[in-house]
């Protein structure tokens, strides 16, 4: 705990709030939407969906006019189609999730206390396939990816609403997220609050850095870079290998709970994924 102080504490965001034993999650998160209010006052809060695309108008030009005619489109319709077709054993996809996995994508992801550890949507995806006798889906990309863009197509507009209960675990898992997000890794030593709270706006080399408000709404994602559906793990993959550091296992309890901290503090967005990045 004390690294964590340590870590969050030498950074502007946070550095106001009152140093207590145990985190204060939504204390932080105010703090955190606080920032780029400050650092962006022309931007609604609402846009921050967009991503970078909120902050640059010639990108968002471009953008819009890719979403007239969406590159993720195919993808949503065949996760559709693999969503619905039934298991060997005659139940689907819809049997797992609580409404039949319909408008949940804003439920994830979450603590679950039985297990004792943060539950991510593509992690149930395959927990439902194994419990019917199917064997997993790769995580990164492909069909995990198409199914759950799917499920959060029909989330559209559904508002964020990441739950950290009365349970030491799950605070714990929030703090492992965010000491994630706040630490330098890599030959480049940079944190993802390097580029994404203290830099949006900026260019790294030919992009334009996004701010990490909101980053989450949008997965899982199509990108030009990759030509396809990615799921949120397979980006942050990618992140770590841009600043040279070894990354973690997709699903691996690192990259779960900075997913949770990632997307507690985005709650009150709404979801708009799946999207299309550059």
């Amino acid at each position: 705990m004390k690294k964590t102080i340590a870590l969050v504490l030498g950074f502007s965001l946070l550095a106001s709030l009152p140093l207590t034993a145990t985190a204060d999650p939504e204390a932080e998160r105010e703090a955190f939407v606080n920032h780029f209010k400050k650092k962006f006052p022309n931007i609604a809060l609402e846009d921050y969906v967009n991503g970078v695309y909120a902050l640059d108008a010639g990108a968002r030009e471009q953008w819009e006019a890719i979403e007239e005619f969406p590159p993720y489109e195919i993808d949503v319709e065949e996760g559709q189609q693999l969503f619905e077709t039934p298991f060997a054993n005659g139940k689907s996809y819809a049997d797992c999730f609580e409404n039949g996995g319909i408008a949940i994508r804003q439920n994830y992801p979450y603590f679950d206390a039985k297990s004792g550890q943060v539950k991510t949507l593509e992690q149930e995806i395959n927990e439902c396939r194994k419990n019917n006798g199917e064997k997993p889906l790769k995580w990164k990309k492909g069909e995990i990816a198409k199914i759950s863009s799917y499920m959060a197509y029909t989330s559209r507009d559904k508002i964020f609403d990441i739950k950290i209960p009365d349970d030491p675990r799950a605070l714990a898992a929030y703090e492992q997220g965010k000491q994630f997000f706040y630490a330098k890794r890599g030959q480049l030593n940079f944190a993802c609050a390097d580029c994404h709270v203290y830099s949006p706006g900026m260019n790294l080399r030919t992009d334009i850095l996004s701010p990490a408000l909101g980053q989450v709404t949008h997965f899982p994602v199509y990108r030009s870079k990759w030509g396809e559906m990615g799921t949120m793990h397979r980006r942050y993959a990618g992140c770590n290998k841009q600043v040279r550091a070894k990354p973690f296992k997709a699903q691996g309890e690192e990259y779960r709970n900075l997913e949770y901290f990632h997307t507690y503090m985005s709650n009150g967005l709404p979801v708009n994924g799946p999207g299309a990045r550059k």
